[in-house]
């Protein structure tokens, strides 16, 4: 007797430059169509992101609810930081915006978690046990943590201090590479760093470079001088939404 497959769940991915959002085969871990991208509006206030959201949703033209990420610490629906977005979200209800927006069940949570769980499930943190972290390079630096499998949320690591330079984001973020025409090997030095600060403070079995610059990992990886194993994300660009999706599933 044939397996019922799973009707594939919408997810939505809201970053600095672009709303994006697919729908996901979540027996495949893949989208079950082309990804529609919106640029996020400037300013980026609730309203404005819940609008294009909305249009994003509507094009997709797949019923049921929806996951959204945000780049925030999100606590029960509601956001709690705004790094990469508009400082009026903080404080918001984004569960209850984007419900009343899309009139759909709406999960939100933040963007690097929703990218680890698509990599702990389906990318290159499948079936690896212990203490797993997720490192999105992009605008800032992204954090997400697994002990077996599970998730811790809202790490928010990016802002941890690392050494004389200040919150670590700001020495070893993609956008930092391209601000300051760092060449790759330089770039590997500081992401290095990073993750050697990671390493004294969780000790973890598994780091998955993430982010847009993943797509370049053979550029910098593997890293300098470090002593855990180091992967690029299998998934790339497309966890966010697939981890949404995911998230998504919960409330079908």
């Amino acid at each position: 007797m044939p397996t019922k497959r799973t009707e594939p769940m919408v997810g939505v991915d809201i970053g600095g430059s672009g709303i994006k959002g697919a729908p996901v085969d979540l027996d495949l871990g893949e989208f079950a169509a082309e990804r529609i991208r919106i640029p996020t509006p400037i300013p980026s206030t609730p309203e404005a992101v819940a609008d294009v959201v909305a249009q994003v949703v509507d094009g997709l033209g797949v019923a049921g609810p929806i996951g959204l990420t945000l780049p925030s610490v999100v606590q029960g629906g509601m956001v709690r930081t705004a790094a990469n977005i508009d400082k009026t979200w903080v404080g918001v209800d984004a569960a209850n915006l984007f419900h009343k927006t899309t009139g759909r069940s709406v999960v939100v949570l933040n963007d690097a978690d929703a990218a680890g769980l698509a990599e702990v499930r389906f990318g290159a943190g499948a079936n690896h046990p212990g203490v797993i972290m997720m490192v999105t390079l992009g605008t800032g630096i992204g954090s997400a943590l697994f002990v077996d499998g599970r998730l811790v949320p809202n790490t928010e690591l990016g802002h941890l201090h690392l050494h004389h330079h200040g919150e670590a984001e700001l020495w070893a973020a993609d956008s930092v590479r391209e601000r300051e025409g760092l060449s790759w090997r330089e770039f590997a030095s500081r992401v290095a760093d990073y993750v050697n600060l990671l390493r004294a403070l969780f000790w973890p079995d598994l780091v998955i470079i993430g982010g847009g610059v993943s797509k370049k990992a053979d550029k910098f990886l593997p890293l300098p001088d470090v002593d855990v194993e180091v992967l690029p994300a299998e998934l790339q660009n497309d966890a966010g939404i697939i981890g949404a999706a995911m998230m998504a599933q919960e409330l079908a």
